[in-house]
């Protein structure tokens, strides 16, 4: 995994492949008809947060296998995202950074900037939920409260912030927010994440009046109730929740992190260039409105 902060790695030539070559890395699919088509990211660069693994893992596979060149970033070690991306032929990076610190996400906008000559989307995933014990909000302390709105809320303020000159640099782009399906219900012994997700989704709306002028579109997706690795490796603590959302739904089965690429890469796309400031909940049909 390249280096974020100790300024020790190579830069690779990530300039778009010639339209000849069919790879993914290339950003080319096979029509039906026989002939090439160009992918719907074909030449963008991607920054998308928490992509160690589960959602944002999936969510960036996803999005390189429409074309993008991929920077997988993450607290944790997110190589094995960018491994998996390149190995299937995309282009792809990971690279370390806490998104609580904005001194970290400046310093990683600037190197994905560096590598691959612009930001063009932003897909903010990282979050706190899986580690985290349902409780009486009374017995939430100040620490975990400001813990998770730090990582949950103001990283998404921070994270845009940090890619904000990238993207106006590069004439526009496409932001996804990555929010929750429980801001929608409120349900008891989540306080803190409800919140979280909740502003989220009202600083999608606020993002959005703020950044059309520059070309930049600003969205979000409210996931149902996802069984990434996270919430599996606490079964037990969010079983209540995983039989509540599976009674609930219309579509009568688990919910993946693979069921979000789809609204994903339609939001970063051409195809949404004039929708903005709106919330797409992907949840199985539990909330219909």
């Amino acid at each position: 995994m390249a280096p974020l902060l100790d300024g020790q790695t190579e830069l690779r030539d990530y300039r778009p492949a010639s339209p000849g070559i069919s790879s993914i890395a290339a950003g080319h699919r096979t029509a039906e008809s026989g002939g090439m088509e160009l992918a719907r990211l074909e030449g963008k660069c991607a920054v998308v947060t928490g992509a160690a693994r589960g959602i944002g893992a999936a969510l960036a596979k996803g999005i390189a296998s429409e074309g993008a060149r991929v920077l997988a970033v993450d607290v944790e070690d997110a190589s094995g995202c960018a491994n998996d991306i390149r190995s299937a032929g995309g282009i792809a990076e990971a690279v370390r950074a806490d998104v609580a610190n904005f001194g970290e996400l400046e310093a990683m906008a600037t190197y994905a900037d560096s590598l691959f000559g612009s930001i063009d989307i932003l897909v903010n995933n990282a979050g706190i939920f899986a580690s985290l014990e349902p409780k009486p909000f009374w017995e939430i302390s100040d620490e975990e409260w400001d813990r998770v709105m730090t990582v949950n809320a103001r990283s998404v303020f921070q994270a845009a912030k940090a890619c904000l000159p990238r993207m106006r640099k590069a004439g526009g782009g496409k932001i996804v927010n990555i929010s929750s399906g429980t801001f929608f219900y409120g349900p008891p012994g989540w306080l803190h994440y409800v919140a979280s997700k909740g502003a989220v989704i009202a600083m999608t709306r606020s993002m959005s009046r703020e950044l059309g002028q520059f070309g930049i579109l600003v969205n979000s997706i409210a996931p149902g109730f996802t069984e990434s690795e996270g919430v599996l490796a606490n079964a037990g603590i969010h079983e209540t929740m995983r039989i509540a959302a599976m009674e609930g739904r219309s579509v009568k089965r688990a919910m993946l992190p693979e069921d979000l690429v789809g609204a994903a890469v339609f939001l970063v796309s051409s195809e949404s260039d004039f929708l903005t400031g709106q919330t797409i909940v992907v949840d199985g049909g539990k909330l219909v409105w």
